[in-house]
C-alpha cells in the first residue's frame, strides 16, 4: 500500500484521495484546539506561507482522542480560521492510535524511519512527507513548526 492509495475525509465531509498530493512536500499534524502545543498553529501558518508556493502543504487532522479537541468541525474551523487564521486543508477527527484509529495514521507510524509503529503520544506530532509519498521524519509535539524549516527546504530542493 501506498499514501497515495489512502482517502480521508475533509471538514466538509468530502472524500479526498491522497494521490491529489503527488508531488508535493506534505507536513501532516494531529492536533487539536485546547492544547499547550495548539499556539503552534502560529508557527504552522507560517512554514504554509513561506512555502505553499513550492508544493508544500500542510493537513491538519483534528483529534480528541487526549480530550483537547472538543467541539464541532465548525467550531474547531472556525477556531483555528479566527484566532490562527489558518489557511491549509483540515479534516475530520480522527483517532491515531487504538483498534479505532485512521489508516492514514496505521500507515504512517508503520512507514517511519526509526521507530516502528510507535503510539502518538500527543496532539501536534507532525510527519513530514516527501513528494513519492515517503515518510520522512516524525517530529514530537514539543518540536516547534519554525524547527521544521529546514528539512522541508532541503525536500523542496531536491525536487529541482
Amino acid at each position: 500500500m501506498s499514501l497515495y492509495q489512502i482517502s480521508v475525509e475533509d471538514i466538509n465531509n468530502n472524500i479526498v484521495e491522497l494521490s491529489a498530493y503527488k508531488s508535493k512536500v506534505l507536513l501532516i499534524v494531529n492536533t487539536a484546539t485546547k492544547c499547550f502545543f495548539t499556539p503552534q498553529y502560529i508557527g504552522l501558518q507560517k512554514l504554509y506561507d513561506a512555502y505553499q508556493k513550492e508544493g508544500f502543504e500542510i493537513l491538519d487532522f483534528p483529534s480528541n482522542q487526549f480530550a483537547d479537541a472538543p467541539g464541532s468541525l465548525e467550531e474547531i474551523d472556525e477556531f483555528c480560521v479566527n484566532k490562527f487564521e489558518t489557511k491549509f486543508k483540515r479534516f475530520t477527527k480522527i483517532n491515531v492510535n487504538g483498534p479505532d484509529e485512521s489508516i492514514l495514521y496505521t500507515y504512517l507510524k508503520r512507514h517511519e524511519k526509526g521507530i516502528f509503529n510507535q503510539k502518538i503520544k500527543w496532539n501536534f506530532t507532525k510527519f513530514l512527507v516527501d513528494q513519492e509519498g515517503r515518510v520522512i521524519k516524525r517530529y514530537a509535539p514539543m518540536v516547534k513548526p519554525e524547527k521544521i524549516a529546514k528539512d522541508i527546504e532541503k525536500l523542496l530542493k531536491n525536487k529541482r
